[in-house]
């Protein structure tokens, strides 16, 4: 091959690639317009049904302007019908533009892919409105090719004499300062160094989202490989402990998160960190950037940390899954479905050979039903022909006499009687505390409420009065509730008339 093809075929795989999938296509306004309002700087995981609601709505919204708008199933293009959320989402996923998950808990939800994260940061650094070569950016190559030129550098002596170099740059700087000579940045120069990191944080999601996927990508082929495997089960096992173990040195982006997550474990750096953002936020240069930019760059630790739990969800889940593959395993059982799947191959390449493409051959998606014959149900139990054991006579001394008089103490109010001493008292308290004690049982209060109903004196009273009461067994309780006047003839009439006595 030349050179030419071989640059044609390098081409080629890179057109390939989703990402330029994404923005090469008709619609590709569309589609990022909408994942950029749907995710925002803020939002990773979007639920199942808001995001099939939300791509509805967009899409309409975009359609109704005359912007060309992805349709689903139909392919690529112009559709009048209102657009299926769902659809779109599905067609979506199966671009690798989306990924479908389970939330924790347990609710469907939906993820930008690395591709798809790619394209939104390009379309972002290319409509930004900023220089490519500027002094941030010169500054942080010259400060990092120096920082990793002295961890390159073997020679003892040169490393201490870079050391003595940096820290009698940093004395003077401190004495500098020590005398009040402060060099105030101007905002253009905080602007450009802002806009540089904002630069390298806006591809952090992006990069750990391609660390997420590689292991994803990893475990499903050591998962395809233990399907495939005959070796015996110890075998299998310990090569997939030995690859387990060596995981995230397999690809580039596992070595790459692996450094990165043992520098971010310091917490000392990540405080360091937050501190160092605040304090550029603070610069009056800050004014000029709106809400959203300042959120996201003060929410910069917060996606360190999102992006390594991400990845370290995902390992955990794969691993949990791997688990379980290996205790489920049953090589008995697969090999029995891949004798029974062979045959099948053998039995319709042997049925094509005889039969067109249009013959049809019936076919059961269920076996035949067996016909046996009734089967019992039922066994000889011989406690089910047992006799029942014989009615015991109940002893007559075990309950105790009951009289007339010892049910009516047990019993309800009194009413008779509470009527009598109604009559013959000036309040209610005063004829019930004259009642005998058999007679004031605390039964008696809801006979005297009861009489009392309808006395305006009682309903409206705001003051309780003590009764004492007698139980049966000779114990005084007292309870508070109000008392009526019954004293007059017309409040003695309304009370007769009320509750039923007679006339006196």
């Amino acid at each position: 091959m030349t050179d030419v093809d071989l640059e044609f075929s390098r081409v080629r795989a890179v057109l390939d690639r989703p990402t330029l999938r994404l923005m090469s296509r008709p619609t590709s306004a569309a589609v990022i317009a909408v994942f950029r309002t749907v995710f925002d700087r803020d939002v990773q995981y979007v639920p199942a049904d808001r995001m099939h609601l939300q791509v509805e709505e967009h899409v309409a919204r975009l359609q109704s302007t005359g912007a060309r708008v992805p349709a689903s199933e139909q392919g690529e293009g112009e559709s009048d019908a209102r657009p299926n959320g769902r659809a779109l989402c599905r067609d979506w996923v199966a671009a690798q533009w989306l990924v479908r998950s389970n939330s924790p808990d347990g609710d469907e939800q939906y993820s930008l892919t690395s591709h798809a994260l790619e394209a939104l940061n390009l379309v972002d650094a290319l409509s930004a409105d900023r220089a490519l070569i500027s002094e941030s950016r010169l500054a942080m190559i010259v400060d990092a090719v120096h920082r990793w030129a002295a961890s390159a550098e073997p020679d003892p002596d040169v490393q201490v004499r870079r050391i003595d170099a940096q820290i009698a740059e940093l004395q003077a700087e401190r004495e500098r300062i020590a005398r009040g000579e402060v060099t105030e940045v101007d905002d253009a120069r905080m602007h450009d160094g802002y806009t540089n990191v904002a630069d390298l944080i806006r591809q952090l999601p992006s990069d750990f989202k391609r660390v997420e996927e590689a292991v994803a990508t990893m475990h499903r082929s050591i998962v395809e490989d233990f399907r495939q495997e005959v070796r015996p089960i110890g075998e299998i096992l310990d090569d997939y402990l030995a690859r387990t173990d060596d995981l995230m040195q397999a690809t580039p982006e596992g070595r790459a998160f692996e450094g990165a997550f043992e520098l971010l474990r310091d917490d000392a750096l990540l405080l360091r960190l937050r501190d160092d953002i605040a304090t550029i936020l603070a610069h009056p240069f800050a004014q000029s950037l709106g809400a959203g930019e300042r959120r996201a760059f003060r929410n910069t630790v917060s996606i360190l940390r999102q992006g390594i739990e991400d990845v370290l969800a995902q390992r955990r889940q794969l691993t949990a899954t791997l688990r379980d593959q290996i205790v489920a395993h049953d090589v008995v059982r697969d090999r029995e479905l891949d004798a029974v799947l062979r045959s099948v191959n053998r039995g319709l390449a042997a049925w094509i050979d005889e039969r067109s493409a249009r013959d049809r051959v019936p076919l059961g998606l269920l076996p035949a039903t067996a016909e046996i014959g009734t089967l019992r149900e039922r066994f000889y139990d011989p406690d089910n022909e047992a006799v029942p054991p014989p009615i015991e006579e109940p002893d007559d001394d075990v309950f105790e006499d009951l009289d007339v008089e010892s049910l009516r103490r047990h019993g309800g109010p009194l009413l008779a009687e509470l009527r009598a001493a109604l009559r013959s008292a000036p309040d209610s308290v005063s004829a019930f505390h004259a009642l005998p004690p058999e007679q004031r049982r605390p039964v008696e209060l809801f006979g005297l409420a009861h009489l009392l109903t309808g006395n305006d004196d009682f309903e409206t009273a705001t003051h309780l009065v003590p009764h004492r009461t007698v139980r049966p067994d000779g114990e005084t309780v007292t309870f508070h509730m109000p008392s009526a006047s019954l004293t007059g003839a017309r409040a003695d009439d309304q009370h007769d008339d009320d509750n039923g006595l007679e006339a006196r």
